[in-house]
C-alpha cells in the first residue's frame, strides 16, 4: 500500500489557481443574482416557508391572506429570535462560568504576562499565542488547577522547573517557540496526555525523566534537531500518535515495537535509509509516513494491501530557489515555513486517515509564504 508522492512547490502554480478561484467566485455571484430574480426561486421560497410554518404549528391565517403567501410577516424569524434569546441567555451563562477559568492572551504588544495574573490561581487553562513573551514565571506552580497550557508561537526560551508541580496538567503546547531544552521536572506531571514541542528548531533531546509520563497519547517533536527517537518516548506505553518528522534521524531503534498502542507514526523529512522489521510488530499502526528518497531497505509487508496499514512514502521537493512572478525571491522565516508546511501536512494526513485506502497517485504540495 506504499506509494511515491511527488512534491511540487505551490508558488509555481499559485497564480493559475488564484485566477480560477476568482472566476469561480464571479460565476457564483452571477448565479446567485439569477436565482434571486427567478420566479421559480420565489415559489420554492414560499413552499419552504409554508412547510416550516406547518411543522411548527403556526395557523395558516397568520401567513396566508386572500390566497397569497405573505412571507414579509416574518413569523418564523420572530419564533427563532425568541428561541435564540432564551438559548443565548443560558449559553452566555455557561460561557461566563467556563471563561472564568480560562486565560487568553495574544498580540505582539505583550512582552510579559500581566501582574494581575498571579492572583488568578483558580485558572484551569492558559491560551497564550503570537506574543513576544520570553519567560514563563516560576509562580506558575501556584496554579494547581491547571489542565491546559497552550503556549504556541511566542518567544519562550525557557520553561521553569516549577512546571513539574502542576499535577493536574493534561496538555502542554510549547510549539514554535525558542526552546533548547525541556525541564526534567515535567516528568512529575503524571497526568499529562498531550505534549507538543514542535517547531522549536533547536531541541535535540527530551529528558529521561519524561519516561514517567505513562498517560501520554500524543507526542509532537517535529521540526527540531533530534538525531534519534528519545528513550523516554519509547517508554510511553500508551502513546498513539508520534510525530518526529523534519528532524535528523538516520535510523529507528530496534525496540520501536515497544510502542504497542501506536497508531500514527510520522517520519517524513528525515534521512532514514532503512525501516526496521520491528515496525511490523506494531499491530495497531494504521498510518506510517516517511520520506522515500534515501530509503534502500524496508519490510515488503509494509506495502501489502491486505493489511490495514497506510504506508506513504513522500519524495523531497525537486524545485529549489523558487521565485515570485515579479522575480523577487520569497522571504520567510524558518519557523513560518515549518508552520505552514505542518498545517498542510496535517490536513493531508487527516484526509488520508478518512479514506479507506491510499490513492494510487497523490501530489503533495509544499507551501511557501511571502512576507
Amino acid at each position: 500500500m506504499g506509494h511515491k508522492v511527488v512534491v511540487f512547490d505551490i508558488s509555481v502554480v499559485r497564480s493559475l489557481w488564484e485566477t480560477r478561484v476568482k472566476k469561480h467566485k464571479a460565476w457564483q455571484k452571477k448565479e446567485t443574482e439569477r436565482l434571486e430574480k427567478s420566479s421559480l426561486e420565489r415559489i420554492k421560497e414560499e413552499w419552504n416557508f409554508v412547510a416550516e410554518c406547518r411543522r411548527k404549528g403556526i395557523p395558516q391565517a397568520q401567513y396566508c391572506k386572500n390566497g397569497f403567501i405573505d412571507t414579509s410577516v416574518r413569523i418564523l424569524e420572530k419564533i427563532e429570535r425568541n428561541s435564540l434569546i432564551r438559548q443565548g441567555s443560558s449559553s452566555k451563562e455557561r460561557d461566563k462560568q467556563s471563561s472564568a477559568f480560562v486565560f487568553e492572551l495574544s498580540g505582539e504588544h505583550w512582552k510579559e504576562l500581566p501582574d494581575s495574573l498571579k492572583e488568578q490561581r483558580h485558572l484551569k487553562e492558559w491560551h497564550i499565542s503570537n506574543t513576544l513573551i520570553q519567560i514563563i514565571p516560576t509562580y506558575i506552580e501556584l496554579f494547581q488547577a491547571m489542565r491546559v497550557l497552550d503556549l504556541p508561537k511566542n518567544q519562550i526560551s525557557h520553561l521553569p522547573a516549577e512546571i513539574g508541580r502542576l499535577m493536574n496538567l493534561k496538555e502542554l503546547n510549547v510549539s514554535f517557540n525558542h526552546l533548547k531544552s525541556i525541564p526534567p521536572e515535567l516528568g512529575d506531571c503524571e497526568n499529562l496526555e498531550k505534549l507538543d514541542c514542535s517547531g522549536n528548531l533547536e531541541l535535540t533531546e527530551l529528558p529521561f525523566e519524561l519516561s514517567n509520563l505513562k498517560q501520554v497519547t500524543f507526542i509532537d517533536i517535529s521540526a527540531n534537531k533530534f538525531s534519534s527517537v528519545p528513550i523516554c518516548v519509547l517508554r510511553m506505553s500508551n502513546l498513539q500518535w508520534l510525530d518526529i518528522s523534519n528532524n535528523s534521524l538516520n535510523d529507528l531503534p530496534q525496540d520501536i515495537d515497544r510502542l504497542e498502542e501506536l497508531q500514527t507514526f510520522l517520519l517524513y523529512k528525515n534521512k532514514l535509509t532503512y525501516l526496521p522489521y520491528e515496525l511490523l510488530n506494531l499491530k495497531k499502526l494504521t498510518l506510517l509516513v516517511v520520506s522515500g528518497d534515501h530509503l534502500v531497505e524496508l519490510p515488503t509487508a509494509l506495502c501489502d494491501s491486505s493489511t490495514p496499514l497506510k504506508f506513504i512514502s513522500l519524495m523531497d521537493n525537486p524545485i529549489d530557489n523558487t521565485q515570485c512572478q515579479d522575480g523577487e525571491k520569497m522571504m520567510e522565516s524558518e519557523q513560518d515555513r515549518q508552520h505552514f508546511d505542518k498545517e498542510f501536512m496535517k490536513a493531508y494526513i487527516e484526509d488520508l486517515k478518512e479514506r479507506e485506502s491510499v490513492p494510487s497517485y497523490t501530489t503533495k504540495v509544499s507551501f511557501s509564504l511571502q512576507l
